[in-house]
């Protein structure tokens, strides 16, 4: 078989979940991001989408497309959602087979009402259609949840290497270049996945630097191309999931040699176990933070509110740290900029006019569990449609949607109340109302990580906030239901740890 007789199925259903908090996700959610059915996906040329495109076309393959749907993350799934993609993706598939090969563009940490693993449903789902003998490669988030179904059911699965997430284009064409490779009989992949109960935020996994999740990708990149090994991806699991089994590790895929997967695939969960304190971050109370951002020379300082990232779930309705600010007094707070996402009050400021004073209660409206909402008055000094561009990152120009947005001033804190909340990659938002977050003394930011794309050479100070939410810099205190101890960071040693191993079904007919 050669590329250009394969027929090769392609499709796309990527969110990230989060089973503390945040919105339910429907339907509307993807229409506002990326939803393409049939024929329709093969207008993606960005993402991973996109770069499993270009890899099937320049290869001569013909292309199957099923559908492309990808949305900020939230909480779960609704089961309606799910349903309708589902469906689609597998009844089109249904229609197409047989084929050579299958393409599937995941994130690995998806839950849906009713189903808590999307990914290896699906998976699983495509195996039932196509038969043992084609050939399913899978692409993931490096923050996916690898389960067994989604091992057992794929033939290879190749995760993003970079956070912030530069490659999805790229991945997209490592997915599709191994599954032809596959297909035309260049190698024969098996898989073995080994993880180890390692629950941290993602504030201390970048992937450039010399920190420790750093080297573990470039230990695991190192070993690609040597002994048969064809890909090794390492996870920083989403740990904002309540499911059994959640760890972090390594996967890895190698040319017939299921021994050599695992070998490789245990020393990188060791690696991982042993630097689990350098993943840990120190943190600070939102007043704490003001206060020791107030004796740093000039701006901007960053209150990273974690807790609140839309990025992993979250509503981004906090206001935790805009009431630190707000204490402050309204004739002392240095020139600030707070996001909140809060409906309502957008609303509010869209009824009135530009320039007029309006009375609110901010904050904790979608998602109440959290903390309390704030009375406070302030002038309304710009509205906006709340469209802007992603100018990086996995949305990479595609137009973001934060719904009627407003600028509240009170006093010199410039509050960015939006109706939906979204993905931060770089500064998108703020610019798309005209502010500048550089000139500002504080800026709270929510994402985790993509803050970096930022104030990396501007910030004058970094300060990680312990606050109350869904997606807290800490697992210290969270409290999970199915997901059962001994897991770092409440358990700093495990006598006697080994890691889950997992091992996809061609390991047992190598």
């Amino acid at each position: 078989m050669t590329s250009k007789t394969a027929r090769i199925a392609i499709g796309s259903i990527l969110t990230e979940c989060n089973q503390f908090g945040g919105q339910a996700i429907d339907l509307s959610w993807f229409d506002r991001y990326d939803l393409h059915w049939g024929e329709q996906m093969l207008q993606v040329d960005g993402g991973v989408v996109g770069g499993g495109l270009q890899v099937l076309r320049e290869a001569g393959a013909g292309i199957v497309p099923l559908l492309s749907a990808s949305t900020c993350p939230g909480g779960y799934i609704t089961a309606d959602c799910y349903a309708r993609l589902r469906g689609e993706l597998l009844g089109r598939l249904s229609e197409a087979v047989p084929v050579e090969g299958v393409l599937l563009l995941l994130h690995g940490a998806a839950v849906a009402d009713g189903v808590d693993d999307p990914e290896g449903d699906l998976i699983t789902a495509v195996r039932d259609l196509v038969g043992p003998q084609t050939l399913i490669v899978g692409t993931l988030d490096l923050h996916a949840h690898v389960t067994a179904a989604m091992v057992a059911g794929a033939d290879a699965l190749v995760a993003w290497e970079t956070y912030p997430h530069r490659d999805t284009f790229g991945t997209g064409q490592r997915g599709a270049r191994l599954l032809l490779d596959s297909i035309e009989g260049r190698c024969r992949p098996t898989m073995v996945m080994a993880k180890v109960p390692v629950l941290t935020s993602g504030i201390c996994g970048a992937t450039a630097g010399d920190g420790a999740f750093a080297r573990h990708m470039r230990f695991a990149k190192e070993c690609e191309g040597r002994d048969g090994v064809l890909s090794t991806s390492v996870f920083l699991v989403h740990p904002y999931l309540d499911q059994p089994d959640l760890g972090s590790g390594g996967l890895v895929v190698t040319d017939g040699d299921p021994d050599g997967a695992e070998a490789l695939a245990r020393e990188i969960a060791a690696r991982y176990w042993a630097s689990r304190f350098e993943l840990e971050p120190e943190v600070h109370a939102a007043a704490e933070a003001v206060a020791l951002g107030l004796e740093v020379s000039g701006g901007p300082v960053i209150l990273l509110e974690t807790a609140d990232c839309a990025g992993g779930g979250a509503s981004g309705d906090s206001v935790a740290t805009l009431k630190a600010l707000l204490d402050l007094g309204k004739g002392v707070a240095p020139t600030s900029l707070v996001p909140v996402v809060d409906p309502e009050a957008a609303a509010a400021c869209h009824a009135a006019s530009v320039g007029e004073e309006l009375s609110l209660v901010l904050g904790h409206q979608l998602d109440p569990r959290w903390g309390v909402a704030v009375p406070l008055s302030g002038r309304v000094a710009r509205l906006s449609d709340g469209l802007f561009r992603y100018q990086g990152g996995v949305w990479d120009g595609v137009q973001g949607e934060m719904g009627p947005s407003a600028v509240l001033e009170v006093g010199q804190i410039h509050i960015l109340i939006t109706t939906h909340a979204t993905y931060d990659w770089a500064d998108e938002q703020w610019r798309a109302v005209g502010l500048n977050p550089l000139r500002a003394k504080f800026v709270v930011a929510k994402n985790p990580m993509n803050f970096h794309n930022v104030y990396d050479d501007a910030a004058t100070a970094v300060f990680i906030l312990d606050t109350p939410g869904p997606t807290p810099a800490t697992l210290r205190n969270s409290s999970f239901k199915r997901l059962k101890r001994p897991f770092f960071p409440v358990d700093q040693e495990i006598s006697g740890l080994q890691p889950v191993v997992l091992r996809s079904a061609s390991c047992s007919a190598a």
